[in-house]
């Protein structure tokens, strides 16, 4: 039993998690944590894509095992794509005991068919489908894409809002080491005098009452634009002289994220069914006087940093690029980083069956629960429409090696 001084210490952490609590997975998309004691503190183009966070070992009980007939068209499935994926976080997966044989095994194949792909899974996968805490099978299925956005690197009249690098004065505060109760937990906030209190809010940082002059990568033009980008995770901004840069994910406030299309809805100004982001922006440019206070209600804010232009995708929770239409943000303590997933849903705004295989390689602060997913739809203005009306109700189900759960349990 804990001592009286532990829980009352607990009681002390959690009260100001409240206020500035935040899980080590990254609000999409890339966990790395860059130097930024300065604007031109930016990612070189030679240097390597590091995960920050440790991957979590999910536990197994929300996932139930089952064959292979309940994955719908799986039969029929183009298993290229997402083989190329996994092969991808095999990279970071062949290091970790759970996988490193089965990926020793998938680097093996020599003619990657769709029947060679499809036999391989069969014969050294199990699925499982993805189980709800209340014992439902069924979840939310939301997308997020790339976007591009105009900018320059010095500020204007017509570049005013800026993207800022992570702050020299955030501070994040690991606890598990002294309280495994707070595993997969972390605080981020700064100091005042001697006390830790939760770093500024959205509205304290673009009010500017943090110090963050100096921190700032990029100047764009459009706030609604910014704010979405934040959303993403990552994107890429087109200078005035037609140089195209990418940014992604550094760090965040540890503020919690509020949805506005959700907010919208409850007061009654936008219908249920025009909440995506397209409907959001519309909203925008016809309540310009209501704009900055409705996105002042979220309170998370995105810190970012420069990534090299030579990447194949913008860099998810695993450290590795993204592959269009084949990669899935989820949660990690559900789903193991990596690992492929059969997703069962519809098109945006559709009826139409969407059955695929993708790979489980980015998480996000919205995204929790098991059934429960982000779909990376990729970059351009068809991957922007396809993620901004996507919210539709989908199963998965996760395919695991068949001596993973044998070994995850010897582990602990």
């Amino acid at each position: 039993m804990q001592s009286q001084s532990t829980l009352s210490i607990l009681a002390l952490l959690l009260l100001l998690l409240v206020a500035c609590k935040t899980e080590t997975i990254p609000p999409a998309h890339i966990p790395a944590k860059p130097s930024t004691s300065s604007s031109t503190s930016k990612l070189a183009p030679s240097a390597p894509i590091v995960p920050q966070v440790s991957p979590i070992s999910p536990s197994t009980s929300q996932l139930k095992a089952t064959d292979w007939s309940q994955l719908k068209e799986w039969e029929q499935d183009m298993f290229l794509p997402a083989w190329t994926a996994f092969l991808q976080s095999c990279n970071v997966l062949n290091k970790q005991l759970l996988w490193r044989e089965t990926c020793k095994k998938a680097s093996m194949i020599k003619q990657s068919t769709d029947n060679t792909i499809k036999h391989f899974f069969k014969l050294h996968f199990t699925p499982h489908q993805v189980m709800n805490l209340d014992g439902s099978a069924e979840g939310l299925i939301t997308g997020y894409y790339e976007p591009l956005l105009k900018g320059s690197r010095t500020p204007s009249q017509q570049y005013r809002y800026p993207l800022y690098a992570q702050p020299d004065e955030l501070l994040i505060i690991e606890l598990a080491d002294v309280y495994p109760e707070l595993k997969n937990l972390q605080l981020r906030g700064r100091l005042e005098g001697r006390k830790v209190v939760p770093y500024y809010t959205r509205a304290e940082i673009e009010n500017e009452s943090a110090s963050l002059k100096g921190h700032e990568l990029l100047w764009v033009n459009d706030q609604v634009e910014l704010f979405f980008l934040q959303i993403q995770g990552s994107g890429r901004i087109i200078l005035e002289n037609g140089e195209i840069l990418r940014v992604g994910y550094a760090d965040q406030n540890g503020h919690p994220y509020q949805s506005i299309g959700k907010l919208l809805v409850q007061r009654g100004e936008l219908p249920l069914e025009n909440a995506s982001m397209q409907g959001i922006k519309q909203w925008g440019q016809q309540n310009p006087d209501k704009l900055t206070q409705l996105l002042h209600q979220n309170s998370r804010y995105i810190f970012f940093r420069e990534l090299p232009n030579n990447l194949s995708g913008p860099i998810g929770a695993l450290g590795i690029p993204l592959t269009a239409g084949r990669s899935l943000a989820v949660d990690p303590r559900a789903i193991p980083q990596g690992a492929p997933v059969f997703l069962s849903t519809t098109w945006p705004n559709s009826n139409k069956p969407l059955n695929r295989l993708m790979v489980a390689q980015d998480a996000g602060s919205a995204i929790k629960g098991g059934v429960r997913a982000d779909f990376f739809w990729g970059f351009g203005p068809e991957a922007a429409s396809q993620a901004g009306k996507m919210k539709q109700k989908g199963k998965m189900w996760v395919l695991l090696p068949k001596n993973y759960s044998s070994q995850l349990q010897a582990q602990k």
